[in-house]
């Protein structure tokens, strides 16, 4: 089977079922597995490179309230390529490429192939998910198989995780700040936390800095959406913040943490079960007593991100 995915966490669930030899065209973020690099890029952004977050935040409203795509299909190369199967998504026009993209280039496609789109919410929607990439292509036992390890992983975590709660703030944008959403409210109760302002299954939302303050969080978790760790360690060095930033304890602390991202938050695949181990053992970290001095610094790095 020829595959074209249009989305990074479809190309995760793709190599994750071994359909790696399969896989003839990605997306221009599909960076993991790494050999996922290696596949011709079908899907393109239309946003230049190196953008502040506001600037980006303006940008995508200005192409959402003229009715634009922010992406790019490659048209002639999904010609040449031939897919019999193309993994799209519906839930967030500015994550990635959506069937509304597709639609003008599809009925240029000789044979026109199966579309699938995915339309995660909540994890076990992404779990759904997989099976339902499973069944498209044949990888019904693998599926199964993945999604029952990653539940006995989640399952470990909930096991494990400690009386205390934190309260914790999720950021999947800094610039304005919005507050994550979908399944990253049920990932940080899972691991053993309270989110103060985000909405279990719902999309993320902007939040006032008056409602970040309101909320007290003890924990600030940096995860612009599309950034990995590095990235984020850099964005809470540069973006503007106001002085309300600087009076939230959870900076005063030193317990603002940049996290992957695009790794373990904002693409809802295989390895969302990780991103739920990470919070888990940095709420156990930072609530009980200190360890070991090694156990303090695995969070040193990030820990004083942010700080004036």
């Amino acid at each position: 089977m020829r595959i074209c995915s249009f989305l990074p966490s479809g190309t995760e669930i793709l190599f994750a079922l071994g359909l790696e030899d399969s896989v003839v065209g990605v997306t221009f973020e599909c960076d993991y597995p790494a050999e996922a690099r290696t596949k011709e890029v079908v899907v393109y952004t239309k946003l230049p490179p190196g953008l502040p977050e506001r600037e980006i935040d303006r940008q995508v409203n200005e192409f959402s309230s003229q009715g634009r795509s922010l992406y790019r299909l490659d048209a002639e190369k999904l010609r040449q390529l031939k897919p019999e199967l193309i993994l799209t998504q519906d839930l967030c026009h500015v994550c990635a490429a959506s069937p509304n993209d597709l639609a003008a280039v599809l009925g240029t496609l000789s044979p026109c192939p199966r579309v699938l789109a995915l339309t995660p919410r909540t994890i076990a929607d992404v779990w759904k998910d997989i099976i339902a990439v499973g069944n498209a292509t044949g990888r019904q036992a693998e599926a199964t198989t993945l999604v029952a390890n990653l539940e006995r992983k989640i399952a470990q975590v909930r096991k494990n995780t400690s009386d205390q709660r934190p309260r914790v703030l999720c950021l999947e944008w800094l610039d304005p700040p919005f507050a994550a959403g979908h399944w990253v409210p049920e990932m940080v109760e899972l691991a053993g936390g309270i989110d103060v302002l985000g909405r279990a299954a719902e999309p993320g939302v902007e939040v006032s800095w008056d409602a970040i303050k309101e909320s007290d969080p003890e924990i600030i978790l940096a995860m612009p959406c599309g950034y990995h760790r590095e990235e984020v360690e850099a964005e809470l060095q540069i973006v503007p913040f106001p002085d309300i930033w600087y009076s939230l304890r959870a900076v005063q602390a030193g317990r603002v943490f940049a996290m992957d991202a695009s790794s373990h938050f904002s693409r809802p695949g295989p390895r969302i079960a990780d991103g739920v181990v990470t919070l888990a053992e940095m709420f156990d970290e930072q609530t009980q007593p200190k360890k070991s001095a090694s156990a303090e610094r695995s969070w040193d790095r990030t820990a004083r991100a942010g700080q004036r």
